[in-house]
């Protein structure tokens, strides 16, 4: 998106929080090739998903419509919160398959995606799940890094401006709690 769409989603997602229905009627456009973008790159993490990225999209937006009294501070914001959603979406839908396999079967997902061997180390989206979860009682930020870089596919300015923190501050969280979570997630690896 270019820069005046940043400004546009803004005030448009400021309307919407004022009460206006227009403006979220008049937003969907402007967001949903993005939301479909962050849902077709986080599914293609997950192998064993059986949601397609519209599908996962509606989810996010529905749960993301009903969302009140958030101060919507920009684009960016908005984003992380979706990225929020589409975590928890995906790992509620990944216990519920798990649970209807008894344990059968892994999703695999990558902590980075086009590094290292042909064939890198995969993990369950259940254990990163537990992982982002201890990561959160220790390192909030950190934790918050890793859900909107991961699940949101959100760049480091976009992720600096949501959090109100510098872009290098957001390059060494990131760095530090893939340390953190790949010592964490070791046992995990097949």
């Amino acid at each position: 998106m270019k820069p005046t769409d940043d400004r546009a989603i803004t005030l448009l997602l400021k309307r919407w929080q004022s009460g206006d229905e227009q403006a979220l009627e008049d937003m969907v456009p402007a967001v949903y090739n993005e939301l479909q973008r962050l849902a077709a790159g986080q599914l293609n993490r997950d192998y064993g998903a059986t949601i397609q990225p519209t599908e996962l999209v509606a989810e996010a937006y529905m749960q993301l419509i009903d969302v009140d009294q958030v101060d919507w501070k920009s684009r960016a914001h908005f984003y992380s919160m979706a990225a929020r959603i589409m975590r928890r979406v995906l790992v509620q839908r990944y216990r519920r398959r798990e649970a209807d396999r008894r344990g059968g079967g892994r999703t695999l997902l990558t902590l980075a995606p086009g590094h290292g061997a042909s064939n890198p180390p995969t993990l369950s989206l259940d254990a990163l799940e537990q992982a982002l979860s201890e990561l959160e009682r220790l390192d909030p930020r950190q934790a918050e890094i890793v859900t909107l870089k991961f699940f949101g596919g959100l760049t480091a300015r976009e992720i600096a401006q949501a959090l109100d923190v510098s872009e290098p501050t957001v390059k060494r969280d990131w760095a530090a709690a893939r340390i953190w979570l790949y010592d964490s997630l070791r046992p995990s690896f097949q």
